[in-house]
């Protein structure tokens, strides 16, 4: 059976002529195409509202999207039953087994699309902050946020994606959300050293550094032994100077003692016999 022996077959059903046809068909194009532009135009304006509050791009395209694609196919769905062309209870059985169907298939997907919706609406990270996901083991600089995974560059410039049901499910540390990091280091210096030798080394290196936030720093004895002090310092600097000020605090400390012949511990274990 040809397409117009359907098509006919379905007409003499419907007690509907060839004009009446063409008529109602003329119509769903007319109602589709006003429709599709009014709903472009609508999209258009939420659009630039989303961005005069600031809402993530991707969330903002995204949401636009759905909002579109959501009227047109409604809009599909109406035309068709005004045209009786299938029955309600036919378009409702073969959506709601769709709609099981795609659940089923994208289970893992549709955790990592509702991830990715809080990621970009709560926004416990944003592109260009450094994280660390617990969960993945791994560390890096966010260089964008897409629907269904996370993308990180990590120091030795590796790009990763991480799936963003694992982000909002584990714990999430932002190191960057801070505009300022404290930075603690502590030596393990030698028992016999002088301690207010040691506490004027570490001051004057913190008070050399231009890095350092100034009068917030503080000298510390962590603990005592035997053999060992552990003596360290607190001091605060921009979030974005922490790796390398830590690095560049750590030689300086290690020149500096030498030069002032402050030893640190040995870990060494004493063994004593005993006929």
């Amino acid at each position: 059976m040809t397409i117009w022996d359907t098509i006919q077959d379905w007409m003499s059903k419907t007690g509907m002529s060839a004009l009446e046809f063409l008529a109602k068909i003329l119509l769903a194009v007319i109602v589709y195409f006003v429709i599709s532009k009014i709903t472009g135009k609508v999209c258009d304006n939420l659009r630039k509202n989303m961005q005069r509050f600031h809402v993530e791009p991707s969330a903002a395209g995204f949401l636009v999207s759905l909002v579109r694609y959501f009227v047109l196919a409604f809009t599909i769905i109406t035309i068709i039953l005004k045209l009786d062309l299938v029955k309600e209870s036919s378009i409702t059985a073969l959506l709601a087994s769709a709609g099981v169907a795609v659940s089923l298939a994208l289970q893992g997907g549709l955790s990592n699309l509702a991830g990715g919706m809080l990621i970009l609406f709560l926004k416990p990270f944003k592109a260009g902050d450094y994280i660390i996901s617990s969960s993945d083991q791994v560390e890096g600089t966010v260089k964008k946020i897409e629907m269904y995974y996370t993308t990180i560059v990590t120091g030795d410039n590796q790009v990763i994606k991480i799936p963003n049901s694992n982000l909002t499910n584990h714990t999430i540390t932002n190191v960057t959300a801070m505009d300022k990091r404290r930075l603690e280091i502590k030596i393990a210096v030698s028992g016999e050293s002088d301690l207010l030798k040691v506490k004027k080394l570490f001051l004057e290196l913190v008070d050399e550094e231009p890095r350092f936030l100034k009068d917030q720093r503080e000298f510390f004895v962590d603990e005592l032994d035997g053999r060992a002090v552990i003596a360290g310092f607190h001091a605060w600097t921009k979030s974005s100077d922490y790796s390398k000020l830590r690095w560049d605090m750590l030689e300086r400390i290690k020149i500096r003692m030498d030069e002032e012949g402050i030893r640190m511990a040995d870990n060494e274990l004493g063994v004593h016999l005993r006929e």
